[in-house]
């Protein structure tokens, strides 16, 4: 067909192509005549896409992956291509939790334990076989969980508001349910020390229906009283009202509980972890929990220097979580044993930034981990401590990495 042919369309709508490119060209002409403050201000530059092309399926359906490093983990900066493992791809080891929050791996029983809070429940994911089972139900609303250097589980419970041990034995030891004679918050996580101490974090988020149970009347949580905190739970639950700041404590082997980071300098505390020296201690500042009318949290990290008598200073900002303009909230945090910080990263609808973040000691961004759902916690586990176990918000997800977690569990 000739170009100057005359084309008609299925409608008979019948138009040549030189009318059509005339028009074309008087609709550019009006535009560009066209006074300077009807045209759109140019708008931020979008970053470039993170979803991996073709879109991924993590489901035990889903292709195998077939490159030789995997599409969502991402060198920022060529100082972590010796931390990413080659022919390491991720996976999904299970789903089918309501929120998934601190694994932490036994190195003696070769299994991972991690919470499912709003389940109420603990689950185990064996690595012989990939079987997993419930742990231990009910949890207490059990969020963060890690275990000592004798092997012994620690778990905070936002139910009970207490930090728990599970002794070799199987009993259980409470290790703080308050402070200075008032009842904690919920406990969020925990690290232990070599020095046999343990430092956990103390912000306000179970006190809410979905994850724990909220205050009694009048407390800030249920200060209308609307809320039947009883409901629903055993006889010794809903009488507990929030008395104390957000905070992080530490359990002296004595058994003394001393308030080691004040509101003021952490406002609602939750992941912490110490440098694999013990030198410093990392503190995560996340956004406000229920009835919350503190300072609040700003999505950041902070890095405290720890001294010989267990005292903090020198407190700094590590990072305000800012990646290409999106903010990638912090909850969890571990440390490899370069001193690298990983960051579990909760990016909300930006999606692509979601999983982990990792950054140098320096607090320089070199690597990011994609998840398709937000990470709430991690840890290093495997017999070698070399593969990177990510809480998502309703699954389990690991990758191998060349480097080793720097605590125990």
């Amino acid at each position: 067909m000739k170009h100057s042919e005359k084309v008609e369309d299925p409608g008979s709508a019948v138009i040549s192509r030189r009318t059509l490119v005339g028009a074309m060209g008087a609709v550019t002409a009006a535009a560009a005549a066209a006074p300077a403050f009807a045209q759109a201000p140019p708008g931020p530059v979008a970053p470039p896409s993170t979803v991996t092309t073709p879109p991924r399926d993590f489901s035990p359906r889903g292709a195998p992956t077939t490159y030789f490093t995997d599409p969502d983990v991402l060198s920022v900066d060529p100082l972590f291509n010796q931390y990413a493992q080659p022919n390491s791809a991720i996976q999904r080891l299970w789903t089918g939790a309501l929120w998934a929050e601190g694994p932490a791996w036994n190195a003696q029983g070769r299994y991972l334990v991690w919470s499912d809070i709003p389940n109420n429940r603990q689950m185990r994911w064996i690595e012989d076989d990939g079987h997993v089972s419930v742990f231990r139900m009910p949890s207490n609303n059990s969020n963060g969980n890690t275990f000592d250097f004798q092997g012994r589980q620690l778990s905070c419970e936002h139910l009970t508001r207490r930090v728990v041990r599970y002794e070799l034995d199987g009993s259980v030891t409470v290790l703080a349910d308050s402070y200075n004679g008032k009842r904690l918050n919920s406990p969020n996580d925990v690290v232990p020390h070599p020095d046999g101490s343990y430092w956990f974090t103390d912000p306000p988020y179970g006190g809410q229906l979905y994850e724990g149970a909220p205050d009694a009347a009048g407390g800030p949580s249920n200060a209308g009283g609307r809320l039947k905190p009883r409901l629903g739970q055993a006889a010794e639950i809903g009488s507990a009202k929030r008395e104390l700041p957000t905070s992080c404590y530490r359990i002296d082997p004595s058994g003394r509980i001393d308030l080691v980071v004040p509101e003021d300098q952490v406002p609602d505390p939750n992941g912490l972890c110490f440098s694999p020296d013990y030198k410093k201690l990392y503190v995560i500042s996340t956004g406000k929990g229920p009835g919350d009318t503190g300072p609040g949290g700003k999505g950041d990290v902070h890095v405290f220097d720890v001294g010989t008598d267990n005292k903090l200073s020198n407190r700094k900002l590590f990072t305000d979580c800012m990646v290409d303009g999106v903010k990638c909230g912090p909850d969890g945090v571990r440390c490899d044993v370069d001193g690298n910080v990983w960051l579990s990263s909760n990016a909300g609808r930006a999606v692509g930034y979601s999983g982990v973040t990792v950054w140098t000691p320096e607090g320089k961004l070199i690597g990011r981990i994609r998840l398709p759902e937000i990470c709430g916690n991690i840890c290093f586990g495997g017999p070698k401590r070399n593969r990177l176990f990510m809480a998502g918000s309703q699954s389990l997800y690991a990758v191998y990495v060349n480097t080793q977690g720097a605590a125990p569990g």
